[in-house]
């Protein structure tokens, strides 16, 4: 029996013995559907106090409830494990670990290199390796591929390799692990077989491509069309503050086209491990075959320089209650990049709060799920309580993620302005609040002669 057909037989029997490196976002949620699927599956991450806290049944990812984690380590399906050897036993693995982007706005792959390495000194031939970090097309293959063949392997025979971008959306109540369709490609005809058949056992469906690369540009396209639709809005309310326009009944009226037309919604900025980061790791390798994305570069700074318009929309604000920025008392509301989950990457309202910071203001903030976070300083910031007597003394509120248990008619009759970068006060009254991309001329006026 050659590797291949033991290989499949294994996953068909579910006998094979899987593992998943790198025990974040991705990779929990992702444990717990391959030992729902009834294989044994490791998880493997450096960060011990991970490894302890599923070790207890403890989880520390909020889509995935401790009750799961317990259950799944108790019936022997889920091994949490730190130790690297572990991968000399394991028939397939999924690496799952992060992609940032570095200081220059470059890929950084260092964490696939690391996993490689531990890789290259310990893989059992035969197996399956399966990377779902999103990054540039041609990764798969330059930096796993190449590495194992330079050491005598043949892909195809001696191991077997896809790419499968990972989709998770944390917080999602209708689109998880198991039911969010999972593309996958293979280098050979081989590896896109087996692949399919391990992940048909543990997710709903499984979406075939003809190659890793064409896998990978999918990721990059689903987001950076994200990306580049929200700049276009995020523009529109830059321009609708301009000429007191609501862009938000604007977006409402455009939206009752039943064809031709979809609504994307302006904010503070863009933040999740995705769409801030993606586009540009598709702009990066683009620039390698001589093509400049302007889309891809002029979304990415427009984007980015929301947190900047919020703190000049706050100034404006300020100003319009003869005070400034300097000295100050500035709350934040929410600093998770989305509703009602936990998740502080690339929060747009991490990049405000130094803003605010830098101009001088006394700033704090309030989010019930993301409860400190460390500045650009390292020192830890913890979210201040709910106190509506203290919300009461701060000279302006800025709403940055509306989370569902935020009460948002008491937070007006506070009387403290209220720059809503969400629409979260769309249906409620008050002179205080400030919309994004609605303009304040005619609220200056009625402050002005004291209606």
């Amino acid at each position: 029996m050659n590797a291949y057909t033991n290989l499949k037989y294994k996953f068909q029997a579910k006998t094979a013995e899987i593992g998943v490196i790198g025990l974040g976002y991705v990779g929990l949620p992702l444990c717990m559907e391959m030992a729902k699927g009834g294989f044994t599956v490791y998880g493997i991450d450096l960060d011990f106090r991970k490894v302890e806290s599923l070790q207890s049944g403890q989880s520390y990812i909020q889509d995935v409830p401790n009750e799961e984690v317990a259950k799944a380590v108790e019936s022997g399906r889920f091994i949490p494990t730190d130790d690297y050897h572990t991968v000399q036993r394991l028939d397939a693995i999924s690496i799952c670990v992060p992609t940032p982007l570095s200081e220059n706005q470059d890929p950084d792959t260092s964490y696939i290199q690391s996993v490689v390495r531990e890789i290259k000194k310990n893989l059992k031939r035969g197996a399956l390796i399966i990377l779902e970090s999103t990054t540039y097309p041609g990764t798969t293959e330059e930096l796993i591929q190449f590495e194992l063949e330079a050491q005598g392997l043949k892909v195809g025979k001696d191991f077997f390799l896809c790419f499968s971008p990972e989709r998770v959306d944390p917080g999602n109540p209708k689109f998880n692990t198991f039911n969010t369709p999972k593309v996958i490609g293979g280098t050979t005809e081989a590896c896109i077989d087996l692949g399919v058949t391990l992940y048909s056992h543990v997710v709903k469906d499984v979406v075939p491509v003809s190659s890793p690369k064409v896998a990978e540009m999918s990721k990059l396209l689903e987001n950076t069309f994200r990306s580049i639709n929200i700049a276009f809005i995020n523009e529109m309310a830059m321009m609708c503050d301009k000429m007191e326009i609501d862009i938000w009944e604007v977006i409402k009226a455009a939206s009752t086209k039943p064809f031709g037309f979809m609504p994307f919604h302006p904010g503070p900025g863009i933040g999740g491990h995705c769409i801030p980061l993606d586009p540009m790791y598709l702009s990066w390798k683009a620039k390698e075959f001589r093509f400049y994305s302007k889309f891809i570069e002029l979304a990415q700074s427009i984007n980015d320089n929301m947190p900047e318009y919020v703190r000049y929309k706050a100034s404006q604000v300020l100003n319009m209650y003869t005070k400034s920025i300097r000295n100050s008392k500035i709350l934040i509301l929410g600093m998770a990049y989305k509703p009602d989950v936990d998740d502080l990457r690339e929060s747009p309202g991490l990049e405000l709060y130094e803003l605010l910071r830098e101009s001088g203001a006394q700033v704090d903030y309030y989010d019930p799920h993301a409860v400190s976070f460390f500045d650009k300083v390292g020192d830890t910031v913890q979210s201040v309580n709910y106190d509506l007597s203290a919300f009461a003394e701060y000279d302006c509120m800025v709403l940055i993620t509306n989370h569902r248990n935020f009460n948002s008619r008491e937070l007006v009759e506070l009387g403290v302005p209220i720059i809503d970068t969400r629409n979260a006060f769309a249906d409620i009254q008050g002179d205080n609040i400030y919309k994004l991309g609605t303009g304040i001329r005619k609220q200056e006026v009625r402050i002005a002669v004291g209606v």
